[in-house]
Protein backbone atom coordinates (compact mmCIF):
# COMPACT_ATOMS: atom_id res chain seq x y z
CA UNK A 1 0.00 0.00 0.00
CA UNK A 2 0.89 3.59 -0.73
CA UNK A 3 2.89 5.43 2.29
CA UNK A 4 -0.24 7.37 4.27
CA UNK A 5 2.25 9.69 5.42
CA UNK A 6 3.29 10.13 1.83
CA UNK A 7 -0.23 10.50 1.13
CA UNK A 8 -1.31 13.13 4.01
CA UNK A 9 1.84 15.16 2.75
CA UNK A 10 1.26 14.82 -0.84
CA UNK A 11 5.09 14.81 -1.65
CA UNK A 12 6.38 12.32 -4.20
CA UNK A 13 10.53 11.55 -3.67
CA UNK A 14 12.01 10.63 -7.17
CA UNK A 15 12.38 12.95 -9.36
CA UNK A 16 13.08 10.95 -13.34
CA UNK A 17 15.00 12.84 -15.46
CA UNK A 18 15.58 10.59 -18.77
CA UNK A 19 18.04 12.42 -21.71
CA UNK A 20 16.60 9.70 -24.64
CA UNK A 21 13.68 11.95 -24.57
CA UNK A 22 12.54 9.91 -28.12
CA UNK A 23 11.59 6.85 -26.52
CA UNK A 24 11.01 4.20 -29.13
CA UNK A 25 9.55 0.48 -27.99
CA UNK A 26 7.84 -0.78 -24.61
CA UNK A 27 10.86 -1.56 -23.25
CA UNK A 28 11.82 2.01 -22.97
CA UNK A 29 9.36 2.93 -20.79
CA UNK A 30 10.19 3.71 -16.96
CA UNK A 31 8.37 0.75 -14.50
CA UNK A 32 6.25 2.51 -11.97
CA UNK A 33 8.15 0.73 -9.31
CA UNK A 34 11.02 2.90 -9.61
CA UNK A 35 8.83 5.94 -8.64
CA UNK A 36 7.47 6.74 -5.04
CA UNK A 37 3.44 7.73 -5.51
CA UNK A 38 1.68 9.21 -3.22
CA UNK A 39 -2.23 8.88 -3.06
CA UNK A 40 -4.63 11.74 -2.42
CA UNK A 41 -8.02 11.98 -2.58
CA UNK A 42 -10.93 14.81 -2.50
CA UNK A 43 -11.28 14.41 1.27
CA UNK A 44 -8.28 16.60 1.86
CA UNK A 45 -10.95 19.60 0.62
CA UNK A 46 -14.39 18.03 2.23
CA UNK A 47 -15.02 15.46 0.04
CA UNK A 48 -15.97 11.80 0.49
CA UNK A 49 -14.67 9.77 -1.97
CA UNK A 50 -12.67 6.37 -0.52
CA UNK A 51 -9.68 4.44 -2.73
CA UNK A 52 -6.30 3.37 -2.71
CA UNK A 53 -3.28 2.49 -4.36
CA UNK A 54 -0.87 0.18 -3.99
CA UNK A 55 2.07 -1.82 -6.05
CA UNK A 56 0.68 -5.65 -7.41
CA UNK A 57 2.30 -7.70 -9.92
CA UNK A 58 4.69 -5.02 -10.87
CA UNK A 59 1.95 -2.34 -11.33
CA UNK A 60 0.41 0.61 -10.04
CA UNK A 61 -3.45 0.02 -9.11
CA UNK A 62 -5.48 2.58 -8.06
CA UNK A 63 -8.91 1.79 -6.21
CA UNK A 64 -11.63 2.90 -4.89
CA UNK A 65 -15.19 4.62 -4.90
CA UNK A 66 -15.72 8.19 -6.28
CA UNK A 67 -18.01 10.25 -5.27
CA UNK A 68 -19.17 13.55 -6.07
CA UNK A 69 -21.03 14.52 -3.02
CA UNK A 70 -20.16 16.94 -1.01
CA UNK A 71 -18.19 19.07 -3.96
CA UNK A 72 -15.98 16.03 -4.22
CA UNK A 73 -14.60 13.96 -7.19
CA UNK A 74 -11.42 12.17 -7.64
CA UNK A 75 -9.36 9.65 -6.15
CA UNK A 76 -5.46 10.15 -7.77
CA UNK A 77 -1.98 8.59 -7.19
CA UNK A 78 1.04 11.05 -8.32
CA UNK A 79 4.77 11.22 -8.71
CA UNK A 80 7.53 14.03 -9.18
CA UNK A 81 9.04 13.86 -12.43
CA UNK A 82 10.85 15.95 -15.10
CA UNK A 83 9.93 15.73 -18.84
CA UNK A 84 12.38 16.53 -21.32
CA UNK A 85 12.00 19.31 -23.09
CA UNK A 86 11.97 18.35 -26.53
CA UNK A 87 9.06 15.22 -25.36
CA UNK A 88 6.32 15.64 -27.78
CA UNK A 89 4.14 13.87 -25.16
CA UNK A 90 3.82 10.99 -22.51
CA UNK A 91 3.15 7.20 -23.11
CA UNK A 92 1.71 5.12 -20.43
CA UNK A 93 0.94 1.22 -20.15
CA UNK A 94 -2.64 0.94 -18.59
CA UNK A 95 -5.51 -1.91 -17.79
CA UNK A 96 -8.80 -0.93 -16.04
CA UNK A 97 -12.31 -1.76 -15.64
CA UNK A 98 -13.08 -0.17 -19.15
CA UNK A 99 -13.89 3.43 -17.41
CA UNK A 100 -11.92 6.62 -18.31
CA UNK A 101 -9.53 7.75 -16.31
CA UNK A 102 -6.72 10.91 -16.45
CA UNK A 103 -3.23 11.42 -16.55
CA UNK A 104 -3.06 14.84 -14.54
CA UNK A 105 0.12 16.95 -15.03
CA UNK A 106 1.41 19.47 -12.66
CA UNK A 107 4.33 22.07 -13.67
CA UNK A 108 6.22 24.89 -12.56
CA UNK A 109 2.97 27.37 -13.10
CA UNK A 110 0.45 25.10 -11.02
CA UNK A 111 0.98 26.87 -8.48
CA UNK A 112 -2.76 26.03 -6.85
CA UNK A 113 -3.65 23.08 -5.53
CA UNK A 114 -6.71 22.93 -8.27
CA UNK A 115 -4.48 23.74 -11.19
CA UNK A 116 -3.38 20.88 -13.23
CA UNK A 117 -3.63 19.70 -16.71
CA UNK A 118 -5.86 16.89 -17.76
CA UNK A 119 -5.99 13.70 -20.56
CA UNK A 120 -8.58 11.62 -20.41
CA UNK A 121 -7.88 7.75 -21.82
CA UNK A 122 -9.51 4.66 -21.82
CA UNK A 123 -9.13 1.04 -20.44
CA UNK A 124 -10.07 -2.47 -20.78
CA UNK A 125 -8.69 -5.37 -19.22
CA UNK A 126 -5.92 -6.27 -21.18
CA UNK A 127 -2.53 -4.19 -21.29
CA UNK A 128 -2.38 -1.34 -23.52
CA UNK A 129 -0.38 1.22 -24.71
CA UNK A 130 -1.73 4.96 -24.40
CA UNK A 131 0.22 7.80 -26.12
CA UNK A 132 -0.64 11.20 -25.11
CA UNK A 133 0.40 14.21 -27.00
CA UNK A 134 0.82 17.58 -24.96
CA UNK A 135 -2.33 18.78 -27.19
CA UNK A 136 -4.48 16.55 -25.71
CA UNK A 137 -4.26 17.85 -22.19
CA UNK A 138 -6.06 20.77 -21.07
CA UNK A 139 -5.48 23.36 -18.74
CA UNK A 140 -7.66 23.30 -15.65
CA UNK A 141 -8.62 26.87 -15.49
CA UNK A 142 -8.21 30.03 -17.69
CA UNK A 143 -5.45 31.22 -16.02
CA UNK A 144 -2.50 28.96 -17.47
CA UNK A 145 -1.03 28.39 -20.81
CA UNK A 146 -2.99 26.47 -23.03
CA UNK A 147 -0.95 23.72 -23.18
CA UNK A 148 1.77 22.21 -20.69
CA UNK A 149 5.30 23.27 -21.55
CA UNK A 150 7.16 20.09 -21.32
CA UNK A 151 10.59 21.19 -19.54
CA UNK A 152 8.13 22.56 -17.06
CA UNK A 153 6.28 19.68 -15.75
CA UNK A 154 7.04 18.59 -12.10
CA UNK A 155 4.54 15.82 -11.44
CA UNK A 156 2.45 13.17 -13.20
CA UNK A 157 -0.79 11.97 -11.66
CA UNK A 158 -3.10 9.09 -12.08
CA UNK A 159 -6.64 9.97 -11.68
CA UNK A 160 -10.03 8.72 -11.30
CA UNK A 161 -12.42 11.48 -11.42
CA UNK A 162 -15.47 13.53 -12.17
CA UNK A 163 -18.30 11.40 -11.97
CA UNK A 164 -19.86 8.86 -9.62
CA UNK A 165 -18.15 5.24 -10.36
CA UNK A 166 -16.03 2.30 -9.29
CA UNK A 167 -12.75 2.88 -9.89
CA UNK A 168 -9.98 0.16 -10.97
CA UNK A 169 -7.14 1.05 -12.55
CA UNK A 170 -3.34 0.10 -13.13
CA UNK A 171 -0.75 1.77 -14.77
CA UNK A 172 2.62 -0.56 -15.43
CA UNK A 173 4.98 1.73 -16.89
CA UNK A 174 5.45 5.77 -18.21
CA UNK A 175 7.98 7.53 -20.83
CA UNK A 176 8.01 9.98 -23.32
CA UNK A 177 6.96 10.03 -26.48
Amino acid sequence: MIGRRAAMLGAAALTLARPDAAMGGPEDMIPVTEADWSYLADTVMGGVSEGQARIEDGALRLTGRVSTANRGGFIQVRTELRAPGDAEGLRIRVRGNGEDYFIHLRTARTRLPWQYYQARFPTAPDWRDVTLGWEDFAASGGLLPTRPAPGDIRSLGLAAYGRDHDADVSMAAFGWA
